[in-house]
């Protein structure tokens, strides 16, 4: 019993170390938007059968 309760414990705080790791990275990182153009050809509008 010991070493599941030792077990459960040690994945809770991989858990948790994850859960904050994505949670500082959601609150720090700032996102910027930009503008994506992409051309594309006519002929890959043709329906080739």
């Amino acid at each position: 019993m010991p070493s599941l309760f030792r077990f459960l414990v040690f994945l809770g705080l991989l858990v948790g170390l994850g859960y904050g790791a994505v949670f500082s990275l959601a609150t720090f990182v700032k996102y910027q938007p930009r503008e994506i153009v992409v051309t594309i050809p006519p002929d890959k509008f043709l329906k080739n059968h």
